[in-house]
């Protein structure tokens, strides 16, 4: 691994660490002040959900692309000549190692058992389905932002995920790193591991949907020799 490659998938790693940390954090703490009303406490999670990104990708974004997302990684890696496989693997390695951890520190800072399973069901087919739109829209969002409007990327991204915490059943995880590490705590976040299998399956095809979608609207794309996936 070159040095350049290790600085940017350590910027994933740590920019997912700290995604995960917000948002098992930020559902802790929505849970504990919202005295069982789960609509305000599903709106707490979302807004910080929301500001963490801004915050996150315009941090990580001119290092790594703040991907945070393997999903966001396969589907951009052709845009770049420097996207080879190892590439690709050392971030979606990064990403998970990275997703596992923010979990873990956000028990820590909370004072919760630091390894735990969720026992929180999300079984259904509309929650599969769910899954299918939030993944197919982010990546749809990020297909044509990246190309037409760069700078507002942060921004729409974060707006996208609050939208889709709410409008999609699943409340929206569109992430398979995500989906994973959230097995592992036992929060207003978390996902029972059964689950996991059917959300990760919905992800990658809501996301191969949205490559075929909009690589066919947009047509093809020249090589970006930016020196970042």
């Amino acid at each position: 691994m070159t040095a350049s490659l290790l600085k940017r998938a350590v910027a994933e790693g740590v920019g997912t660490a700290l995604l995960l940390a917000a948002v098992v954090g930020s559902g802790v703490m929505a849970a504990r002040l919202a005295n069982g009303d789960a609509a305000l406490a599903l709106l707490a999670n979302a807004i910080a959900t929301g500001g963490a990104l801004v915050a996150l990708i315009v941090t990580f974004a001119p290092i790594s692309g703040a991907h945070f997302n393997p999903l966001v990684t396969l589907v951009l890696a052709p845009r770049n000549n420097n996207g080879e496989t190892h590439a690709v693997l050392a971030y979606i390695a990064a990403q998970a190692i990275g997703a596992v951890g923010g979990v873990l520190l956000a028990h820590a800072m909370f004072g919760l058992p630091i390894l735990e399973w969720s026992s929180h069901v999300r079984a259904t087919q509309g929650e599969w389905l769910g899954e299918f739109v939030a993944t197919f829209g982010l990546i749809g969002l990020i297909m044509s932002g990246v190309r037409h409007c760069p700078a507002a990327l942060p921004y729409a991204v974060a707006a996208y995920v609050v939208a889709a915490y709410w409008f999609t059943s699943s409340t929206s995880f569109a992430n398979p790193a995500v989906a994973l590490a959230r097995a592992l705590t036992d929060t207003f976040a978390g996902i029972r591991p059964q689950d996991v299998p059917a959300f990760v399956v919905a992800e990658f095809a809501g996301a191969g949907a949205a490559t075929l979608l909009f690589g066919w609207l947009m047509g093809r794309e020249p090589a970006n020799n930016s020196g970042q996936m």
